[in-house]
This record gives structure tokens, C-alpha cells and sequence, in this order.
């Protein structure tokens, strides 16, 4: 059996022990931060496991206060990514097809994610209001605004909720850029590789900056950031 199928292999296995010992966690453990650090310690165990070091540049630029974190998405492993290094006070915002896997649907809701349905037009807006009610709460959300990911290599255009959010609580928008996950599990395929990932917390854009006179201008301000950190290609041109 070549090297390639014995190392997917044996790092689903790892992967799969670790979402076990994740829901064993969230099902027993009282209160939402004792389970959100459990599955954040989870999380960075089947990072460990699996041999994909991660490097974290510029975390000290995350504000101290609540925030929105919105990132570029290129993989399925991106979601772990952000439970394994993010703070305990995010609450993740995860496109509503995930409501229909019984036990990632189960782990996410006992750590306080957000459900967003894209296809039915009433959810949306209920779920939308949702959002701004918690961003206007002060809460701490992050965000992939691209709603989904594509093989190609690039970035792609920015949906306008996080930026809604950001804008209707006057909350920071914190872009972030991850870059190696593409390569360790690529979109197409579920045989994960060995690989680095490198995770850079950009500068925050602050409530009194030009851009929050609008989503779309918030939006196309935190893409283009992204874009210059990312090294793939514009998706829009």
C-alpha cells in the first residue's frame, strides 16, 4: 500500500478519535468556555497527531475586546483551524448544510456555533438577524464570507453578513489568512497530506475607519488585505 494511502489513513483515524473525545466533552463538560476549550485542545490535538505544525504570526494584533474575524477558505480543515488557535470567546458561523451531519451538528451547537442557511430565502434573513442581534450583543464571531470553497486556488467574492454584523455591533473586523491547509486536504479529494500551515492575524480595521460607511465597502477592503498576504489569484478578475 503506498505511504500516501497508509498516512491518509492513519490520520482520519487520528482525526475521528479526536472529534470522539471532542463530543465527549461537549456532551458532559457544564458551560459554554469549558467546552469550547476542551474541543480548542481537540482541535490542536489532531493538528499534532497528524504531523501538520502550525505556524501563528500576529495574534497580538487580535483585540483584547470582541471582534469579527473573517478568513479565506481553501479547505474543510480550515474550521479546525480556527477552533485549534482562535480564543474561547469566538462563536463560529457555519453555512447551515452542517445541520444536516448529526454528530459535527451536535459538537458545534454544545460549543455555540452559528448556523447561516444560503439557499432558503426566509432562513436567511431569520438567521441574518440572528447575526446582527449577537454583533449588536458584542459577541465575537468568525466568519469564512466566501460561504463555501472551490479547488481552484484563489479568492473568491466576500458575502456582506460578517460585514452587516461588524458594522450594526461597530465591531473590529479582524482579516486572517490561512495559508497550507489547500495543500494538506484540497477540495476534491479526502486524502489528507502532510504539510505546514502558517496563520496570519492581520490588522484589525476599527468601527471609525472609512470603509464601515458600508458592507460592500468593508467587505472589499478586508478581501483585499487577504489578498495581499495570500498569494493566490483574485477569483473577481
Amino acid at each position: 500500500m503506498p505511504l500516501a494511502i497508509l498516512y491518509a489513513a492513519y490520520a482520519w483515524l487520528a482525526f475521528l478519535g479526536c472529534v470522539l473525545v471532542a463530543v465527549i466533552g461537549a456532551l458532559l463538560l457544564p458551560g459554554l468556555e469549558r467546552r469550547r476549550r476542551w474541543v480548542t485542545a481537540s482541535a490542536r490535538a489532531s493538528l499534532w497527531l497528524c504531523a501538520i505544525p502550525a505556524v501563528i504570526d500576529g495574534m497580538e494584533r487580535l483585540p483584547q475586546g470582541h471582534c469579527i474575524v473573517v478568513a479565506n477558505h481553501a479547505s474543510y480543515l480550515d474550521g479546525v483551524i480556527l477552533q485549534a488557535f482562535l480564543p474561547p470567546r469566538f462563536s463560529y458561523v457555519i453555512k447551515g448544510e452542517m445541520q444536516n451531519v448529526p454528530v459535527v451538528h451536535f459538537l458545534l451547537r454544545r460549543i455555540g456555533a452559528k448556523f447561516v442557511e444560503r439557499f432558503v430565502a426566509s432562513g436567511s434573513a431569520r438567521d441574518a438577524r440572528a447575526l446582527l442581534k449577537a454583533a449588536a450583543a458584542g459577541e465575537s464571531l468568525a466568519f469564512f464570507p466566501e460561504g463555501t470553497f472551490v479547488s481552484e486556488p484563489g479568492l473568491g467574492r466576500f458575502r456582506s453578513g460578517a460585514f452587516a454584523a461588524a458594522i450594526k455591533g461597530e465591531l473590529p473586523i479582524v482579516p486572517l489568512v490561512i495559508l497550507g491547509a489547500r495543500n494538506v486536504l484540497p477540495g476534491g479529494t479526502l486524502l489528507p497530506k502532510p504539510g505546514r500551515l502558517t496563520i496570519h492575524v492581520l490588522d484589525a480595521i476599527p468601527p471609525t475607519h472609512a470603509a464601515f460607511a458600508s458592507s460592500a465597502a468593508l467587505a472589499e477592503t478586508a478581501r483585499q488585505r487577504i489578498l495581499r498576504v495570500l498569494g493566490e489569484p483574485d477569483l473577481l478578475k
